[in-house]
């Protein structure tokens, strides 16, 4: 009778647990997702503004046109008061919007900067609609 050699079933399985253990330990300390993480959170409050500045001129559009019920829209004449848009009325801690001037009805591509940490920062583009004080 011929023996046979090789390896069993049980000892492939604990090496493949025992490589996966490894992996699980080790994979994290080489990935480092914390710039993508900034990335979508600025994206966010990008995302943010833009829906509220786009809400706030619909809502001056609407008083305009005489509608009943429609809400008192917030005056917009730069970049950083679509901030006072956001709940609580004001930017999260650490981030800052570009500054620059928007004129009623006109709308203007606007930049958020995350807050610098790490020598890493991230920024986004939003949209900005101009209202006039009421």
């Amino acid at each position: 009778m011929k023996q046979q050699s090789g390896f069993t079933l049980i000892e492939l399985i604990a090496v493949i647990v025992i490589l996966g253990i490894i992996a699980a330990v080790a994979v994290p300390r080489f990935v480092d997702l914390s710039d993508a993480a900034r990335e979508a959170a600025v994206d966010g409050v990008a995302g943010n503004l833009a829906s509220a500045s786009a809400l706030n001129y619909a809502a001056a559009v609407a008083s305009d046109a005489g509608i009943q019920d429609a809400p008192t829209p917030t005056t917009i004449e730069n970049c950083t008061d679509a901030a006072a848009l956001l709940e609580g009325g004001a930017l999260p801690a650490n981030y800052e919007i570009e500054s620059l001037t928007v004129g009623d009805g006109a709308n203007v591509t606007c930049t958020v900067h995350s807050p610098d940490v790490a020598n890493t920062e991230a920024d986004a583009d939003f949209t900005v609609y101009g209202v006039a004080a009421p």
